[in-house]
Parts: C-alpha cells; sequence; structure tokens
C-alpha cells in the first residue's frame, strides 16, 4: 500500500514540473459571416522530437451527434472526409505555417454548416505520453447581413483642379450579435506606364470605434488637418448609416478610380478585434484636370484703345477654366506699364474677400472703380483718363484653388496674366517756354533780399495753368547736385523745400512767377533755374499734366561783401594791435619799478 502512495505521489510530481505537450486554440465561441473567410491558429509547445510538428484538425458539427469528421492534415493528404475533400483539393480548406509548431486552418469561403466545434490534434512525437495533444474551439456562422449602397457613381466627366468633391456612402449590419462597423474611402491610380497594375490609397476612414483616420500615403494627413478632407456620418433613410466623403479642393493627383470599402467587425472573448466581413463599392473613375491646362484670362476689349483726355476707360478682365467659383479664391490685379517701358505698376487689385485696394496711381481711388459683374468677370473703370494713364495695360489672375479664404501666406496653385492692351490718348500740342531774370540793380550784397524772376509762355488751344519749380545748384557744395528750393502749383499751392533760407514764391502776373530770398547768405550763391510744366483742363472740368515743359537756362548769384564786412577786419587787426602795445608798455614799466625798488631796499640795509 504504501509502495502505492510512493508511485502516485512521484506521478503528480512529474505532472507538476516536468515539460509537458500542450496545444492551444484561441477562446470561445467565434463567431464568424457566412461566404467569408475563417482563420484559427494553433500552437503546439513543451513537446519532445522534431521543431515541425504536423497538425490535424477535426470538426463536429452541431447536428452530427458527435460525430467527428476529419478537416485537412499536415501529414495526411487523404485525410479530409467528403464534406471537405473537394475543398481542400482546390485549396480552399487548407493549412498555413506560421512556424514549426505554429500553423492555422483557413476556411477562404464559410459555408452555414461549417458551424460546429473546431478540434486541433498534433500528433505525438514525445517518449512519453504527457499532456494534452488536442485543444478545441467552438465557432458559430452567423448570417451576412452586412450592406452597402450608394448614392451617386462618378459620371467618369473631367473636373477642374479646385473643384469640391461629395460622395456619400452607406453602410449597416443586421447581427444578433454585437458588431461594428468601420468604412474606408480609397482611391486606386495608375502607377504609370512603364509598370503594371494600381496603387491603392486609403483617403479617409471612419474606424470600428467611431475614429476618424486619414490615410497615411500622400498629403492627406496634412490636408485633414487644414479641412479641406472630412468625413461625416449621419442618419440615412431606413434606418442606414451614410458616410459622406467631402474634399474640398481636388488636386490633379486625386484622379483615379475611387470605392467605398464597408467591414464589419467583432470582439472575440480573448479581447481582440476580429474582421469578419467585407465589401467594396465601386464609386466611378475622376480625371482632376490642372488648372494650368484650363484657366484662360483675357482682357477686353483686345488690341488698341485710343481716347481723348477726360474720356472714361472701361477695361474688363475675363476669368474661364477656374472650376467651382464659389469654392476658389482669386486675386485680380489690373498692371500698367509706361509707353516708354519699364516696369510694371499695379493700378488696383480686388482681394479674395471683395476689398478693393488702389496701387501705384493713389489718386484714382477717388476716380475709379474695380468691380466684379458676374463669375469670371471683373472690370476696371478710370472715370477720366489724363495723358499720364497711357501705356499698356494687362490683368493678372492668381487663383488659389477650393480655397475660398486661404492663408496670408499661402502661395497661388496658379498665376495667369493676359495680353497687353495699349491705351493711348489723343492730345493737342501744347509749347511752353520758360526763362529766368535775375536783376542785379542794385547791387546785390549778403543778407539783403534777392529777386528772381520766371517768365513762362504757353501755346495751347485750350483753358491751360502752369506749374513752377525753382532749382538751385549750390556754389560751396557742388557734390548736393540740384536742389528742389520751392513749387508752386498749378492750383495756387506753395510748397517751401528751402535751403536753410527764408524764402517766398508767388504769380507776378499771368505769365511772371518771382522767388524771393531774404537776407540772403553765402550758401545762397549759385545757379539757379525754374521749371514750367503746363496742366489742361478735360471736358470734365478736371486738371491734368499735359506732359509739356520747359526748363530755363541758369543765372549765377553772387553776393558782395557789405561795408561793414570790410571795416571789420581793419578795425579788429588795430584793436588787437593796440592791445598788445599797451600791455608791453605796462609790462616794462612795472619791470622797471619792481627793479629799482629792490635796489633801494638793499641800501637801507646797509
Amino acid at each position: 500500500m504504501a509502495s502505492r502512495w510512493i508511485a502516485f505521489i512521484a506521478l503528480l510530481w512529474e505532472f507538476q514540473f516536468c515539460v509537458c505537450r500542450e496545444v492551444t486554440l484561441p477562446a470561445g465561441p467565434l463567431y464568424r459571416v457566412a461566404g467569408f473567410s475563417l482563420s484559427l491558429p494553433c500552437t503546439v509547445s513543451g513537446y519532445e522530437g522534431p521543431r515541425t510538428q504536423d497538425f490535424e484538425w477535426y470538426l463536429y458539427r452541431d447536428d452530427a451527434g458527435g460525430r467527428q469528421i476529419g478537416v485537412v492534415s499536415t501529414r495526411d493528404a487523404g485525410f479530409p472526409y467528403a464534406p471537405f475533400q473537394g475543398r481542400v483539393e482546390v485549396g480552399e480548406v487548407r493549412v498555413e505555417r506560421d512556424s514549426g509548431d505554429k500553423a492555422r486552418l483557413i476556411i477562404q469561403r464559410l459555408h452555414s454548416d461549417d458551424q460546429g466545434r473546431y478540434e486541433c490534434y498534433t500528433p505525438s512525437t514525445d517518449t512519453r505520453f504527457l499532456g494534452n495533444y488536442s485543444s478545441s474551439v467552438v465557432v458559430k456562422v452567423i448570417p451576412d447581413t452586412l450592406l452597402i449602397t450608394h448614392s451617386r457613381i462618378l459620371s467618369g466627366q473631367p473636373v477642374i483642379e479646385g473643384t469640391e468633391l461629395q460622395l456619400t456612402c452607406a453602410a449597416s449590419v443586421q447581427s444578433d450579435q454585437h458588431t461594428h462597423v468601420s468604412v474606408t474611402f480609397g482611391v486606386r491610380t495608375s502607377r504609370g506606364a512603364e509598370s503594371q497594375g494600381h496603387n491603392l490609397r486609403e483617403i479617409i476612414a471612419v474606424d470600428r470605434e467611431l475614429r476618424v483616420t486619414p490615410g497615411r500615403s500622400g498629403s492627406y494627413g496634412k490636408r485633414y488637418g487644414d479641412g479641406e478632407i472630412a468625413v461625416e456620418k449621419r442618419r440615412g433613410d431606413g434606418g442606414r448609416d451614410q458616410y459622406v466623403l467631402k474634399m474640398s479642393a481636388l488636386a490633379p493627383e486625386d484622379s483615379g478610380s475611387y470605392f467605398c470599402e464597408a467591414a464589419q467587425w467583432i470582439r472575440d472573448p480573448d479581447g481582440k478585434w476580429e474582421r469578419i466581413a467585407q465589401r467594396t463599392m465601386e464609386l466611378g473613375n475622376l480625371t482632376v484636370q490642372p488648372l494650368a491646362d484650363t484657366l484662360s484670362i483675357r482682357s477686353i476689349p483686345e488690341g488698341d484703345v485710343s481716347l481723348r483726355p477726360g474720356a472714361p476707360l472701361h477695361l474688363r478682365c475675363q476669368v474661364s477654366g477656374v472650376g467651382s467659383w464659389k469654392r476658389s479664391a482669386l486675386l485680380v490685379q489690373w498692371m500698367r506699364r509706361g509707353p516708354a517701358g519699364g516696369g510694371e505698376l499695379e493700378v488696383v487689385r480686388v482681394d479674395p474677400d471683395g476689398v478693393v485696394v488702389w496701387g501705384d496711381d493713389l489718386s484714382r481711388a477717388g476716380g475709379g472703380s474695380m468691380e466684379k459683374e458676374g463669375d469670371g468677370s471683373f472690370s476696371l473703370h478710370l472715370f477720366s483718363v489724363h495723358p499720364s494713364d497711357a501705356g499698356l495695360y494687362r490683368c493678372a489672375v492668381s487663383v488659389n484653388a477650393g480655397r475660398k479664404t486661404p492663408a496670408p501666406d499661402s502661395p497661388a496653385t496658379i498665376t495667369q496674366r493676359s495680353d497687353w492692351v495699349t491705351v493711348s490718348l489723343k492730345t493737342e500740342e501744347v509749347r511752353v517756354s520758360a526763362s529766368i531774370d535775375l536783376p542785379r540793380r542794385p547791387l546785390l550784397k549778403r543778407g539783403s533780399t534777392v529777386t528772381l524772376l520766371c517768365n513762362v509762355s504757353v501755346d495751347s488751344s485750350g483753358a491751360s495753368r502752369v506749374e513752377v519749380q525753382w532749382l538751385q545748384t549750390p556754389s560751396l557744395s557742388e557734390d548736393r547736385g540740384v536742389l528742389l528750393l520751392a513749387t508752386l502749383s498749378y492750383d495756387g499751392l506753395t510748397r517751401i523745400y528751402s535751403n536753410g533760407s527764408e524764402l517766398s514764391v508767388d504769380r507776378v502776373s499771368a505769365g511772371c512767377f518771382r522767388m524771393r530770398i531774404f537776407s540772403a547768405a553765402e550758401e545762397d550763391q549759385g545757379h539757379y533755374q525754374c521749371r514750367a510744366q503746363v496742366w489742361a483742363q478735360d471736358p470734365r472740368g478736371g486738371w491734368y499734366s499735359t506732359g509739356a515743359e520747359a526748363q530755363s537756362v541758369s543765372v549765377h548769384l553772387y553776393l558782395y561783401a557789405r561795408v561793414t564786412d570790410l571795416l571789420l577786419l581793419p578795425l579788429v587787426i588795430g584793436v588787437s594791435s593796440a592791445l598788445f602795445v599797451g600791455i608791453l608798455i605796462i609790462a616794462t614799466v612795472t619791470c622797471c619799478f619792481m627793479s629799482r625798488l629792490a635796489r633801494q631796499r638793499s641800501r637801507i640795509r646797509k
């Protein structure tokens, strides 16, 4: 009796501390959908013998009364029973190895009668029969109720870059089990002429836990962060959940074949999520044309425009090929180049918010307008043109495709310009001459008032006025060049720029203009000129510069010294000499007196 107890205790000790064969399968029950795949991983550990173990699967159907049905084996090709033999031969039912001691049963397409308890058995390679050699799990096959529909299919017609895209996909599941649904929008793009096949890219998805995730490829992550790509979930007709893909600004790289993929998920007893059903709905092909291929800018009228001063100028910028006007931000500018050439100057612009900003010619802020007449039509209207408005005009359009309010530093998708329009003015000939006079009587001295006269002669058929400018080339500082001292404008306004002296300018008579320099100083010396510019009146009553001007020859101003200035130097020299002689005499007398006093003191002491 004692020996039996010893043997029993030894056996328990061996089971507790020895390494025993163990076969494991996922915890059950497992719910899978008819028509979709089943993957059952089976792992064996604690075995002896070769590292590559064999696996055999059996099925115990619920309606088979516990009878064992051979499914597939890794060591015996004739192992499958009749219900599975044909499916094994075509590869629908097979074994896939993950390693030597881990393999999985794959049933590519589940049938409803595949439901039951699956057993994974590992034939022994051990020297002793210890542990378990099989494990089983219950698999429930549930009906396929995953439905996916769409609201519309892409027509295949090309769209312009920046166009908005909206696609709707509805997905639903009717199941007694607690399952979740995920929806993914994607696109297949061609790899190019040199390679075969397609690239599949996920655009955006709503996962099984209702989290929105942008695709990892391309720029989808950034575009999602910028709000250009989004997906919405909403309740549709019939209780189905609808998923709406919104892409606010299509780019050429968005071309391809679009699809919607819905998947059904279930959480297995081990806590892991498993995809048990999946369907894909094709949504059609999309071709996005680059704006560079479609954008067209045209100035109306084209060619040459000839006007008289004071007439209105109307130019229209016609923009086409932008795509969605409501989704694209346009910056429209009218540029001008002078008849003599040079760089372009901005006349006016209208920004994406419709704000009009006048450029180089600020006076036009009250004499013109910039308006949007309709989608793609922007007009420039100058109420009264002047000769300074002549030149070459064209409009420049910068487009931010699909971005109604782009960031200030956001670069434009594309900028294009129209052809030049030549604007010329028919003006009447105006002749003008100017001369300057410097009266030299009495003699001009420093500190006196200097008067300069500018005589102007104008030959014009219409009303005219003259604007006079006074110029100086100083004698003492020639490196300073020509200085503008003062201006008497055509409307009588005086502008004194001065050179440090006190000046005044006025009109003495119809053709005579005067500048006076009060208390003239040495720095006022130099060469003086006057420049006359003619202004004419247009039919609307406004004044404009005709461009006709004349500049006089120069006169030289020299200021003589005053009498007091001439006497000042001898006076200073005389006073200085007298002071020196006086001081010398006083010093000499004082020295002699002190010497004599010293001799008298020495005699008294003796």
